[in-house]
C-alpha cells in the first residue's frame, strides 16, 4: 500500500526509488500466523479498510507461517543489478498480497523474477548460489543498525524520514522541497 502513493508522488521528477531490505522478523525469530488472532484482527481493523480507501487489491496471505524473507531480498539484489529492481519488487509484493504465494520459495521468486523480465536461469542461480547473501546480509546490518528501522514502511527522502503509510501529497511535498534544497 505504500508503493503507490510513492510511485504517484514520484513520476515525472527527477526521483530513483530505492527498495532496501528489512526484516520484521528474522531467521530465527518464528514468523506470525495468518490463522492467528493478531493478524486477523489487524488486518480486519486496519489493513482491509486502509487498502480499500487507498482502492488497493490486497489480502492477508495464507501461507502458514508466513514465509521468511531473506531469500526473497537476495533476489532483489540480483534485479537491482540487472535493472529490474523497481519490477521486481512490486512482483514479490503482488504475489504475496494478492496471490498469496510462498516468497521464501525460490520457484515462486523465480516465476517472479522472470514475470520482470529477468533471466530466470541467472537468478536462480544466484539464488542457489546465495550470490548476493553478504550484500543483502550487509543491508539488513545497515537497515537496523544505521537506519535504525523498526518498521514498515519507512521513507527516507533526502534528509527527511517518514514512518508508517503516508499520502501521495505529503510524499510529493517532501519530494519537491528535497529537489528545491
Amino acid at each position: 500500500m505504500a508503493e503507490f502513493p510513492l510511485k504517484e508522488a514520484a513520476h515525472g521528477k527527477n526521483v530513483e526509488i530505492v527498495w532496501m531490505p528489512f526484516e520484521l522478523r528474522p531467521y530465527p525469530t518464528p514468523t506470525l500466523l495468518p490463522e492467528g488472532a493478531y493478524l486477523q484482527t489487524e488486518w480486519e481493523q486496519s489493513v482491509y479498510p486502509l487498502a480499500a480507501l487507498m482502492g488497493v487489491e490486497i489480502r492477508l496471505p495464507a501461507v502458514s507461517p508466513q514465509p521468511y524473507t531473506r531469500l526473497a531480498f537476495e533476489g532483489l539484489e540480483f534485479a537491482k543489478e540487472h535493472g529490474g529492481g523497481d519490477d521486481y519488487h512490486s512482483g514479490v509484493m503482488r504475489a504475496f498480497f494478492q496471490r498469496s504465494e510462498d516468497i521464501g520459495n525460490p520457484e515462486a521468486l523465480t516465476r517472479v523474477a522472470s514475470a520482470a523480465g529477468l533471466n530466470a536461469e541467472a537468478f536462480r542461480n544466484a539464488l542457489d548460489g546465495q550470490t548476493y547473501a553478504g550484500r543483502t546480509g550487509d543491508l539488513l546490518r545497515y537497515a537496523s543498525e544505521r537506519i535504525r528501522v523498526e518498521g514498515v514502511p519507512l521513507f527516507l527522502i533526502g534528509d527527511t524520514r517518514l514512518s508508517g503509510l503516508q499520502s501521495r501529497r505529503t510524499l510529493e511535498a517532501v519530494i519537491e522541497r528535497q529537489l528545491r534544497e
